[in-house]
């Protein structure tokens, strides 16, 4: 079966905060229309034919009421990892979530106590610094560092920052917002040497793990290096980025310890909603039926990373690292602001027509994140928009 990732769908006009934000009366900056955004993580495809399919049959039942997972919503979830991670899972592991930020906050909320520490390396998808101040907890972090082939852990630095701040609970991103790594068996069981060496919970956000772009990379649960290490990590997957569903609000937790999983689910009372019927729908056949058109997804998008990097490339004063996971690419653009006398480059860029994310918000000022899950023309039309603002 062939899946048109090129097809035109508008939705401009539509309930898209990806697209609304550059929409008439919505910014600032009222003169500020054309604007192609490529910023919030969601792709520009429509979402898998089995996923609308499912969507259609439930609607069509027309009762909307309260919902509770089935026996073959919650089989999907435990056959998917075990297809696909080689990791059995018991059921009573899970702890259904209308969202992957919740997890965060969950966690956070989980374990230790107020004025207690999170750890996490910068740069990072913002939530991860902001779900520990919402819990009263503090932020503690460390920079990953670069060389020629991408993004690295400094782990004595890690070690020393683990240490002072006291830390209980580390928040990883495998594979990485924004920089795309999927770190190796070598870095996470460094990571997991000092989580045990610190006596932390891990709580590991996989949302992108079906985003593999690298042919020589493979995703590998941090949870799986032992069963020691499963008992203090919390492991947070959902469909929403693979199958572009973010809008269904349908993720989970698997959490093996029990004793940990009863503190997620008390620090959920009255705050986290269940997941929404349709959300379930989706996940289900996301799961299990998806197969073919997520082979497809991932073939098109390693084209559109190739794009992004040659013109990344050809391009003075910007910087990119390998991508080895997501439809993100983490672009320097300190070079040639500090060239340009341009304080911030994102809204260098979004002035000349290109919506991209801030690297300040992931604690890297000076670095935009392009999201690059969107048709090849548009995304064509955007690379010229790129290169045209850095030259002028």
């Amino acid at each position: 079966m062939s899946f048109d990732f090129d097809a035109v769908l508008d939705r401009a006009n539509t309930d898209s905060v990806k697209w609304a934000k550059y929409a008439a009366g919505q910014g600032p900056n009222e003169a500020v229309r054309d604007v192609i955004p490529l910023w919030v993580a969601d792709m520009d495809f429509a979402a898998p034919p089995p996923v609308i399919s499912a969507l259609r049959q439930r609607i069509d039942h027309g009762v909307f009421g309260y919902n509770q997972p089935t026996r073959s919503q919650i089989d999907a979830v435990v056959g998917y990892v075990a297809r696909t991670f080689d990791w059995t899972i018991d059921p009573e592991w899970l702890v259904w979530l209308p969202g992957l930020v919740s997890g965060l906050n969950v966690a956070c909320r989980a374990v230790g106590t107020a004025g207690d520490a999170a750890f996490t390396a910068t740069p990072i998808y913002p939530p991860f610094l902001s779900a520990p101040k919402f819990s009263g907890r503090r932020v503690a972090s460390a920079p990953l560092v670069r060389d020629s082939a991408g993004w690295l852990w400094d782990f004595p630095t890690v070690d020393a920052v683990l240490k002072s701040s006291q830390a209980k609970l580390f928040l990883l991103c495998h594979p990485h917002n924004p920089t795309g790594r999927v770190w190796n068996d070598d870095e996470l069981w460094q990571i997991a040497l000092l989580a045990e060496k610190h006596d932390l919970v891990v709580c590991s956000d996989e949302i992108h793990n079906g985003l593999i772009l690298s042919p020589s990379r493979r995703h590998r649960l941090f949870a799986t290096l032992s069963p020691e290490l499963a008992a203090r990590t919390i492991t947070l997957m959902a469909p929403s980025k693979t199958f572009n569903i973010p809008g269904l609000g349908c993720a989970f937790a698997v959490i093996p310890d029990s004793r940990l999983r009863r503190a997620f689910r008390e620090a959920m009372h009255g705050i986290v909603p269940h997941v929404n019927a349709l959300g379930m729908v989706a996940n289900e056949a996301a799961l299990t039926l998806c197969d073919d058109w997520h082979a497809a997804l991932l073939d098109y998008l390693r084209g559109n990373l190739r794009a992004v990097e040659r013109a990344v490339a050809a391009t003075p004063g910007l910087d990119m690292r390998p991508v080895e996971a997501t439809y993100l690419a983490w672009i320097d653009a300190r070079e040639f602001a500090a060239d340009r006398g341009i304080d911030n480059p994102a809204r260098w860029f979004e002035r000349h027509g290109l919506g991209l994310s801030d690297g300040a918000d992931f604690g890297a000022p000076g670095f935009v994140r392009l999201n690059f899950g969107t048709r090849r023309a548009l995304l064509d039309e955007a690379l010229v928009r790129l290169s045209r603002a850095a030259s002028l």
